[in-house]
């Protein structure tokens, strides 16, 4: 046991020599020294560079006849301001190197300095970038232009590397090569640096200048031959106009709150650099009405102003950058391919085969069982479907639709048929359908569900594409307006690859920015697959483990959570006087709502609850209250929810829920009242299976027979995989975080102070410095998972440094300073 504690404690002792020798380099005393080393460095080589130009030409003699350990002993005499080490390190520079380009070294040794002294703020990468690329240009380019004259000077302008370089160059391009490639490599240097570049060139390529130049004097010839020479006012002096000839007014230049909106860093660092040129140009603005209001006055109280004010080159540019396009939700996933179609497998060509044999066949049986029962028939008429056939028959007068009805299990007999279903009458036909399984059924692949024109061109918010009609057409809603769905069906009948289909076309229409799923599965299998989207296209509560939910309790939390969502959104829609999330979207993308008051994209919510029957066994009250909230009032604010169960009984389904889920899917069901308690009709019981189904969408009269598309598990992996594999948001969509009546969090679990993270002192400090809570500034710092950067978070507040979760918002942080915090560390230990 010593063995251990001694072992611990060296390991101690070792982290605290790291964080001793850490804090050092980092302290802002380190810093600011060594930035003070490196500009006297710099003034010293200066200097020394300075100098060679008056006695380099002394110096190279006494230089090169030296060795290097006796310049090293200072053993030499020579005439450079900076002695002998600085006599050799500018003949290094200037003549063996780089030439007179050698000030660009000096140019970013003094940037480094300024920077660690906190002297300016300036990017090093960009500074380093530009000063590399101007100091090879800048030595190739000297060189070049003086290749001639090296043998008369002791200098080489362009240095030793920019003369091998030049002639290499020369020998093989020539010198009108050399001349196009410097030209071009100073032009990609210049579009780099300035912004300006790219107009200017523009312009300079166009013509513009002379276009310009043309302009100004038409609008002047005209002026001066119009105007009478001696014309002045009676009685007064002559008044001339202040010509102020600014290009926009500066009220267009200002960025009010409301009216622009910025997202990414790159945006609300650019308006920033608008906003300090918007104010230099609002003081350039009041100096000339200043100047005018100072002016004399003439007799009816106008101005006397005789000048003329010229807007700077750089206004015009500011102009436009302050007004901004409209916000793109895509921008932060900008490169998110869309899954292609040979993810899917191919099993239809979309063509029913039709076997005329068995049409006629069954077209004959129908007619006769009918016939024997005293029915006779005007017509008859087939329409084949992938797994049924409708056969439309009309009667002939005084025949009851009742007593055809009654036939269903005889025709099915005479027709050797598992079931068939009578629809009498057929919804906007003077008819009575008759659907009688095929033979050979055939698949419907969701790779034509989704591959077809219909699907591809709809315009639809939430397009769901769920398989093909009896008349073999591609069967969609939009779930946007449906709003709210019902599924339900026996087990094996194909309820799972109905939720595969819907969740898949989904997937291939909807951006990651714009659609996000919460999926509770409490038999932990169904949908387990798709957490490898969880970054892309899940939302989770705040500190979930997993991003699919399968405890009961936890459904709770997270249905409940969503009712928060709801909420807030539909404050959020009351602040921006719009109606639903789509009017709210249009106005954020047009930047007409300001994020500093609380504004953000709003993504579609879909929640898809599988197993529905097992969480009211569970929860039973505790989870019907939030999931009829949510389908009450949801939709506005875009979310929707799918509900599925496989025991569709009153108890699962009441009346409560079905009054909120006017849209149902009904698969085959075992008796007629289960049918009548899904769809308030029969016919589910009269399925065929496999993915045979009944659907009833919000408006229609009846519903519709359906054959499922048919969706494998490796069709889905290999969906998942392919938007897995791409750069993904940091975490899950966050939902609002709930906390029940007893007081507990969303997640159960309470937090152990004891067993804290090895991280836990260094995250405090963290936050404490930037007086920040966020979760994802720990993750970002110390490189870890938004999992493990959540329980330090909850640490952190169990142990009152930081306060509880406020939605979107970073934490308050409680602690004022460092002191307080080590105060606090001293007696958690």
């Amino acid at each position: 046991m010593a063995k251990k504690t001694t072992a611990k404690q060296n390991t101690n002792n070792g982290e605290s020599k790291f964080k001793r020798v850490k804090n050092f380099f980092t302290n802002e005393r380190t810093r600011f020294i060594t930035g003070l080393v490196i500009s006297i460095i710099t003034i010293y080589v200066g200097l020394a560079l300075i100098s060679f130009f008056f006695t380099g030409g002394a110096d190279q003699s006494k230089i090169e006849n030296v060795p290097l350990a006796d310049l090293v002993t200072n053993r030499g005499s020579v005439d450079n301001w900076t002695g002998v080490r600085g006599a050799f390190l500018a003949d290094l520079l200037m003549n063996r190197w780089f030439g007179i380009s050698s000030f660009l070294i000096l140019f970013f040794l003094g940037s480094v300095g300024a920077k660690l002294m906190n002297l300016n703020k300036v990017s090093l990468l960009k500074r380093f970038l530009f000063s590399a690329a101007m100091l090879i240009w800048g030595s190739v380019f000297f060189a070049f232009v003086f290749i001639s004259g090296y043998e008369d000077t002791f200098i080489y302008l362009g240095g030793q590397h920019g003369y091998y370089l030049s002639e290499m160059m020369m020998n093989n391009i020539g010198i009108p090569g050399t001349v196009l490639l410097l030209v071009g490599m100073f032009l990609i240097i210049a579009i780099f640096t300035s912004k300006r570049t790219i107009p200017f060139l523009q312009n300079v390529f166009s013509f513009g200048w002379l276009k310009n130049s043309l302009k100004r004097k038409k609008k002047e010839t005209p002026e001066t031959e119009d105007e009478p020479e001696n014309e002045t006012l009676p009685e007064e002096q002559p008044v001339r106009e202040p010509v102020i000839t600014p290009r926009r007014p500066v009220n267009e230049t200002t960025v009010e709150p409301d009216e622009y909106v910025f997202d990414t860093e790159a945006e609300i660092r650019k308006a920033a650099e608008e906003k300090h040129e918007a104010e230099e140009e609002n003081e350039f603005e009041y100096t000339i009405a200043k100047e005018e209001e100072d002016a004399p006055k003439t007799a009816e109280g106008e101005k006397n102003v005789d000048f003329e004010v010229e807007i700077p080159d750089g206004e015009e540019e500011m102009c436009d950058q302050a007004e901004l396009g409209k916000y793109d939700p895509r921008l932060d996933l900008s490169r998110y391919v869309f899954p292609p179609l040979d993810l899917l497998k191919f099993y239809d060509s979309g063509n029913v085969e039709v076997n005329r044999e068995e049409l006629d066949a069954n077209q004959q049986m129908i007619k006769q069982t009918l016939e024997d029962f005293g029915i006779r028939i005007a017509s008859i008429k087939a329409t084949v479907g992938p797994t049924v056939t409708l056969y439309e028959i009309v009667p002939e007068a005084g025949v009851r639709i009742s007593k055809i009805k009654n036939l269903e299990d005889d025709i099915a007999l005479s027709l050797s048929a598992l079931q068939i279903r009578i629809i009498a009458p057929m919804p906007g036909k003077g008819t009575i359908g008759i659907e009688v399984p095929n033979n050979k059924p055939q698949t419907v692949s969701m790779q034509s569900v989704v591959a077809s024109r219909k699907f591809q061109e709809c315009t639809y918010d939430l397009p769901v594409a769920i398989g093909r009609t009896i008349i073999n057409e591609v069967f969609m809603f939009d779930l946007c307006k449906t709003p709210h769905l019902l599924v339900a069906g026996a087990t094996g009948q194909g309820k799972s690859v109905g939720l595969n289909a819907i969740i898949t076309s989904l997937l291939y229409r909807k951006h990651p920015a714009e659609l996000k799923f919460v999926m509770i599965d409490p038999k932990r299998v169904e949908f387990s697959i798709y957490s490898k989207i969880e970054r892309h296209y899940l939302a989770k509560l705040p500190n979930a483990d997993k991003p699919i939910v399968t405890e009961p309790e936890d459904a709770v939390a997270t249905l409940n959570s969503l009712v928060i969502e709801m909420e807030n959104r539909y404050e959020l829609l009351v602040s921006a006087s719009a109606r639903n999330i789509k009017e709210y979207n249009e106005k954020f993308i047009s930047r007409r709502l300001n994020p500093e008051k609380g504004h953000r994209f709003l993504p579609y919510i879909v929640a898809i609850v599988d197993e529905f029957a097992d969480l009211i066994a569970t929860s039973g009250r505790e989870i019907e209250m939030p999931i009829s909230r949510i389908a009450a009032k949801a939709r506005a604010v875009g979310i929707h929810m799918i509900l599925a169960t496989q025991r569709p009984d009153t108890k699962v389904i009441t009346g409560t829920i079905k009054s909120n889920f006017p849209s149902r899917i009904a698969f085959k069901v075992m008796s007629q009242v289960d049918s009548r308690t899904i769809l308030d009709a029969q016919g589910a019981n009269r399925l065929i299976g496999k993915g045979d189904m009944l659907i009833l969408i919000t408006g229609s009269s009846e519903p519709t027979r359906v054959q499922c598309a048919f969706v494998d598990t490796p069709e889905v992996e290999d969906i998942v995989e392919h938007i897995g594999e791409q750069v993904a948001y940091p975490t899950a969509y966050l939902l609002p975080e709930y906390v029940g009546e007893g007081g507990d969090s969303s997640i159960a679990g309470t937090v152990d102070l004891s067993d804290r993270d090895p991280l836990f002192d260094e995250a405090a400090r963290l936050i404490v410095i930037q007086q920040q809570g966020s979760t994802s500034l720990i993750q970002r710092k110390f490189a870890i998972g938004y999992n493990r950067a959540g329980r330090l978070m909850d640490q952190l507040e169990a142990a009152g440094i930081v306060g509880p979760f406020e939605g979107s918002k970073a934490r308050q942080v409680l602690i004022p300073d460092e002191y307080s915090l080590e105060q606090l560390l001293n007696s958690l230990k």
